[in-house]
């Protein structure tokens, strides 16, 4: 195949997606959109506009009235990619506390998804991307010429994610990572399911390294 504009990484929570996606994006030149952001910055604009998040109609409309623009980095701060909501740098502003307890709310409403999906396709459509997410394979750009779903048993993942609490200033211990992980994979089960023409990539014991030079062989052996 020719080198795809498109590539699509879908997979369970802690099987390494974000990891991957970054490291093959920037192997390759391409932006990294992690499309979880989108969520986040539509949270916080609520937050910031005052809005109830209990309000399903109001964050709706809200979702249709703001641009939300995902770019590669503009600053030399550390950040993998820039996101503005209308034309504001919000990207290190969505990583707050009140936005992450907000944004598993916002997430779940039709009307939002809908638009995220919408803004999401017209970045991807752009081309050279690394798109990373639960469904970008199935639902968002189902025309991709490259889906990657990754796959790894649940205490692999619960192990990984453990190492990172303490890194993100939220050590807990492994069995209730376990655990919520678990809970996480019931809830998302709707959409938990690689496309039909995906690579399946079982990353148990795998480094990001070597999965990044696993589908760049792929792609050159089918070029």
């Amino acid at each position: 195949m020719p080198q795809p504009l498109v590539i699509a990484i879908d997979g369970p929570a802690g099987a390494g997606k974000s990891t991957l996606g970054a490291l093959l994006a920037s192997r390759l030149g391409y932006l990294y959109f992690d499309t979880g952001v989108m969520y986040r910055a539509l949270t916080l604009a609520a937050l910031q506009s005052g809005l109830d998040l209990a309000l399903p109609a109001a964050v709706e409309d809200l979702a249709r009235q703001i641009v939300i623009e995902v770019t590669s980095s503009s600053v030399d701060d550390g950040r993998p990619y820039t996101v503005c909501v209308d034309g504001h740098d919000v990207t290190w502003a969505i990583r707050s506390p009140e936005v992450e307890r907000g944004v598993s709310i916002t997430a779940r409403y039709p009307g939002v998804r809908r638009e995220m999906i919408r803004q999401q396709q017209a970045i991807g459509h752009r081309g050279r991307v690394v798109m990373v997410g639960r469904d970008i394979g199935t639902v968002v750009m189902p025309d991709a010429p490259l889906k990657i779903y990754l796959e790894a048993n649940l205490d692999e993942r619960a192990r990984r994610r453990a190492q990172e609490c303490p890194q993100q200033h939220d050590p807990r211990p492994l069995d209730e990572v376990r655990a919520a992980m678990a809970l996480r994979d019931a809830m998302d089960a709707h959409v938990l399911r690689p496309a039909t023409d995906a690579l399946i990539l079982k990353n148990d014991g795998l480094s990001p390294e070597a999965e990044v030079d696993w589908i760049l062989n792929y792609i050159e052996r089918n070029r």
